[in-house]
C-alpha cells in the first residue's frame, strides 16, 4: 500500500464506522436499545443521554424497559422519549418505563430502506471525497517529481481497488440492514 493511501486509511474507516453507527437508529421491527441513542433527557439542570440516567434492557422482541437509577427523573425521561417522536408506545409503569415497538407495515419498511440508502450515499460521498484528496496528492507528487509516472498509475490503481473494497463493504452492511428491516 502506498504512503498516500496509508495516510488517509483512517478516513475510509471513519466513514464506514459512521455509517454503521448511523444506521443503528433505524427501527427493524424488533426492540433494540440503539433506537434510544442520541436521546437526551433534561435532568438535574442538564441534558443527559438516557443511558447515563437509566438502564435500558430488552424485555421481549417488541418491548424495551428503561429503569431509571433515580425515580425522581421518571417524567423527564418519559418526556424526552415522547419528544423524540420515534413512533413507539411509551408507558410509565411507576418504577420503570416500558417502550413497545409497533409492528411495521410494508410501507414503513420501504420508507426505512429509503432512509438507509440515503445514509449509505452520504458515506459513499465521504469516501469519494477522500479518494479525490488522495488522487490530488498523487498527481501533485508526480508534478513535483516525488514519484514517477509508473508509480502514479500503480498508486491510482491501488486507490481504485481500495475505494472499490470500501464501497463493497458499505453495500454489504446496507444489504444486511435491509434484510433486517424487511424481515417480518
Amino acid at each position: 500500500m502506498n504512503s498516500y493511501l496509508k495516510e488517509k486509511q483512517g478516513e475510509f474507516a471513519k466513514a464506514i464506522d459512521f455509517f454503521k453507527k448511523d444506521i443503528t437508529s433505524l427501527r427493524t421491527g424488533r426492540a433494540n436499545p440503539a433506537i434510544l441513542e442520541g436521546i437526551m433527557a433534561e435532568a438535574y439542570g442538564a441534558k443527559t443521554p438516557l443511558n447515563g440516567l437509566a438502564s435500558i434492557s430488552v424485555s421481549d422482541a417488541k418491548s424495551l424497559v428503561i429503569s431509571p437509577w433515580d425515580k425522581n427523573i421518571m417524567k423527564d425521561i418519559e418526556k424526552a422519549i415522547v419528544a423524540a417522536n420515534l413512533g413507539v408506545g411509551v408507558v410509565n409503569e411507576g418504577d420503570k418505563i416500558r417502550i413497545t415497538v409497533p409492528t411495521m407495515t410494508e410501507e414503513n419498511r420501504r420508507e426505512l430502506v429509503k432512509k438507509l440508502n440515503e445514509k449509505m450515499e452520504k458515506s459513499r460521498i465521504t469516501i469519494r471525497q477522500t479518494r479525490d484528496e488522495i488522487k490530488e496528492a498523487i498527481e501533485k507528487g508526480e508534478e513535483e517529481k516525488e514519484i514517477n509516472e509508473d508509480d502514479k498509475f500503480r498508486f491510482m490503481k491501488e486507490l481504485d481497488e481500495e475505494v472499490g473494497e470500501r464501497n463493497e463493504e458499505l453495500k454489504n452492511i446496507r444489504d444486511k440492514k435491509e434484510e433486517e428491516i424487511m424481515t417480518v
